[in-house]
């Protein structure tokens, strides 16, 4: 997922909700394994807390996470995870 915040008041809550729920790829671009019930809680999170006629969210399914051919870097490559999520 990816975000692009107008208020810096605003940027941090939806930091620290991502943050939570994913791994930091660059700034505002974060690596969610979510269930579809957490993708869910995060959006409703998120949704409280943007103003949604200034800010954006994008979320993108990028498949299995064990299949890294979705990703391609240059430079410093980011370490992913090999597995979907565990449930307890």
């Amino acid at each position: 997922m990816a975000y692009d915040i107008a208020d810096p008041g605003r940027l941090r809550m939806v930091h620290r909700i991502v943050k939570d729920h994913g791994q930091a790829l660059q700034y505002s671009v974060f690596l969610c394994d979510l269930s579809p019930a957490e993708l869910t809680g995060l959006k409703w999170k998120l949704g409280d807390v943007i103003a949604h006629a200034l800010d954006s969210v994008f979320f993108l399914d990028l498949g299995d996470p064990a299949d890294m051919t979705a990703f391609d870097f240059m430079g410093e490559r980011a370490d992913l995870p090999t597995r979907g999520p565990t449930i307890l």
